[in-house]
């Protein structure tokens, strides 16, 4: 996980870098949005939108929605937990973030989490809040949080032949906790994949959601930079990578409070994933 990403693109394949190990969850029961409340964006509908495969069946990816129908952003939550990170949480580490999940809810802004199965059986009681509310989707982010390319900033691989089930055992994982419909939206651990990867989860039916704008919130102690980061970066149709977790991105509830008004007085509407995918070209 890195503050500051660029992209670097080769011949066969693509590592788009972002920051890649935090979490986030909240505590308590599942709950229903408050009767009379208003959420700026709908639940997500029964059949989740998605990208068309590529050349060959390839594993299609979307990095941001439509530039020209109007004012919509995305914000995006990593779950990270690394598949030998047991013994940190078991010594305290926190891998979530009850408080950014509570102010999300109060200021009303749908989000698109992206869960990995780890997480999700530390987590199950958070895990099955996230996926019962309609504030919120839950989204893929593997079981293991290994790197599905090489030298993706230092996390441990998956081999070739365990990509498919890696993703396949995140599901599991995720419907154990008790998240009733999590999306067919995939996130490659370290936004790191190549040509190599997308084949190996195609036929999956899943789109790898990447994104445009890289708050820097991992490991960041200067909210204020932060802010200034995601609100120089967002566009119309933005997907926005922040993360919520306790020890590893400290300053994203304050981000997010501050981002948020600011966003909205420019004209901006919160969105979830699906909406910007649902009006994406290409879609089946």
């Amino acid at each position: 996980m890195i503050p500051v990403a660029r992209r670097i693109t080769a011949v066969g394949a693509v590592c788009t870098l972002g920051a890649a190990l935090a979490a986030c969850g909240t505590s308590g029961p599942a709950r229903q949005a408050p009767a009379g409340s208003t959420v700026s964006a709908s639940p997500s509908p029964a059949r989740p939108p998605v990208l068309a495969p590529g050349p060959g069946g390839l594993t299609p990816v979307f990095e941001h929605g439509p530039r020209t129908r109007g004012k919509t952003v995305a914000f995006t939550f990593d779950a990270d937990m690394t598949a030998d990170q047991g013994p940190r949480a078991a010594a305290g580490e926190h891998f979530d973030n009850p408080g950014l999940i509570a102010a999300l809810r109060a200021l009303k802004v749908p989000a698109t989490v992206f869960m990995t199965g780890r997480w999700a059986e530390q987590y199950p009681a958070e895990a099955r809040d996230l996926g019962h509310d309609p504030q919120f989707e839950v989204a893929n982010h593997s079981w293991s949080h290994y790197a599905f390319t090489a030298d993706c900033y230092g996390l441990p691989t998956v081999d070739a032949d365990g990509m498919r089930a890696d993703v396949q055992r995140a599901y599991t994982s995720l419907r154990a906790a008790g998240v009733p419909h999590a999306m067919p939206y995939f996130r490659f651990p370290g936004g790191c994949y190549d040509q190599r990867s997308l084949r190996r989860l195609s036929g999956l039916g899943v789109t790898a959601v990447q994104w445009d704008v890289v708050s820097g919130d991992a490991f960041a102690t200067d909210a204020d930079a932060v802010v200034k980061q995601v609100l120089d970066g967002v566009k119309p149709g933005s997907v926005v990578v922040l993360h919520c977790t306790r020890s590893a991105a400290p300053t994203t509830e304050r981000v997010v409070r501050t981002v948020v008004p600011e966003l909205r007085k420019r004209g901006y509407r919160f969105v979830k994933v699906s909406e910007l995918i649902g009006q994406a070209d290409g879609q089946r």
